[in-house]
């Protein structure tokens, strides 16, 4: 017998552990004759026939996160050239490309990171190990129209000038800002 969600993510239903328990936890997932599951440890019997409502849209939540900042601002991407700015596991990117981006640079501090799929498809240019307070615009194998970022650890003050000077003019930067990195230590409660 296997772990529910280690069993979804063997078979492609998700591509992590995290994403799989999401899904059970919010009842997308039922084992037929059990029929819905909530727990991420529930055994897996062979034979058993597991049902899944929804697959996710993107390698990451940040996809969804992006998708309705997009709505909501109205931001076109259909043959833009985009800049990923601390592209993680590639959500951002994900959500570029499904939405008609015609190349990306997924550009991360970490290495290893970004999503298999989007490693091999030719619309995407990896630049990792990369800490963007150092970018410079002839770093980039293109210049973007479109910058999006989502960094953690960082202040997005620390780079904005950079960003700043990478788009031409007309072109749009939408960023996420977390205040537990842009407000100061007496604004930010115990904990974050």
């Amino acid at each position: 017998m296997e772990r529910l969600d280690r069993w979804l993510v063997d078979r492609g239903y998700f591509p992590s552990r995290e994403r799989a328990r999401l899904a059970i936890m919010a009842g997308e997932v039922e084992i037929e004759g059990r029929g819905e599951v909530l727990k991420a440890g529930t055994k897996v019997r062979p034979g058993d026939r597991v049902l899944v409502r929804s697959r996710p849209r993107y390698v990451s939540r940040g996809g969804e996160k992006l998708e309705g900042a997009l709505e909501r601002f109205g931001l076109r991407v259909e043959g833009r050239r985009a800049l990923d700015v601390g592209s993680s596991t590639g959500g951002f990117t994900h959500c570029l490309l499904q939405r008609g981006a015609s190349r990306v640079v997924a550009l991360d501090v970490g290495k290893g990171i970004l999503h298999w799929d989007l490693r091999r498809d030719p619309r995407v240019t990896v630049m990792e190990g990369r800490n963007v307070r150092h970018l410079h615009p002839g770093d980039l194998p293109f210049t973007p129209d479109l910058v999006v970022a989502d960094l953690s650890f960082i202040s997005l003050r620390k780079v904005l000038s950079v960003l700043r000077d990478i788009l031409p003019p007309g072109g749009d930067m939408l960023v996420l800002v977390k205040p537990q990195f842009e407000a100061g230590r007496a604004q930010v409660g115990k904990g974050g």
